[in-house]
């Protein structure tokens, strides 16, 4: 047997390479699973952090649901808030963190879920004036409290028209809409819709 150190050299160089390879392969694994690990355990923290905006939005609507009172109604109100709002879970209680609301979020799609779900109040989203009047011609006789979320106007559909400009959160008043609502609403918020600014 002739011993051949090229050979012996190539064989050593191959079966190094083998483990260098499976090693590599084994610690990209491990990196991955380590990142993903990771992931999960901050990725619900990060998730259900509210930004400034997010409370501010929250804020607002809750006072206006805290001062607003139904004719025949006892406990909280169902407050109705439509999935293509951007704040849906500024304004839900999704995480259990919300417990202090002073209303029961229900998240709906669409109309025929809001009107399934007999809200007292709904805040629309991305949904145009005139849909909302649509919704609320179908809700006759009922005392209902709407808040939209992109309804600069105010001039049709929800009596209180949040206004987000840069991080700053105001409202104003549609109070046609109002008095049509059937609801009474104390005359403090109406007073603080005159302001400029209000968070």
């Amino acid at each position: 047997m002739v011993f051949c150190p090229q050979l012996s050299r190539t064989s050593i160089s191959g079966a190094m390479w083998r483990i260098l390879v499976r090693n590599s392969f084994l610690i990209s694994f491990f990196r991955l699973t380590l990142a993903l690990m990771l992931f999960l355990m901050v990725g619900p923290a990060t998730a259900g952090a509210l930004t400034e905006t997010d409370k501010s939005v929250r804020s607002i609507v809750s006072g206006i649901v805290s001062y607003t009172r139904w004719p025949s109604l006892s406990g909280q109100p169902k407050l109705c808030v439509y999935a293509s709002s951007h704040y849906t879970h500024a304004l839900s209680d999704e995480e259990g963190q919300n417990s202090g609301l002073p209303y029961t979020p229900v998240i709906v799609r669409n109309d025929r879920e809001a009107l399934a779900e007999t809200c007292d109040a709904i805040y629309f989203g991305s949904e145009s004036p005139a849909k909302q009047l649509e919704l609320i011609s179908q809700y006759q006789g009922r005392a209902l409290l709407l808040i939209s979320e992109q309804n600069p106007e105010c001039a049709i559909g929800s009596a209180f028209c949040l206004i987000i400009d840069r991080g700053q959160v105001r409202f104003s008043v549609n109070l046609d809409a109002l008095t049509r609502s059937g609801v009474r609403v104390s005359p403090d918020v109406l007073m603080l819709a005159r302001n400029k600014q209000h968070e």
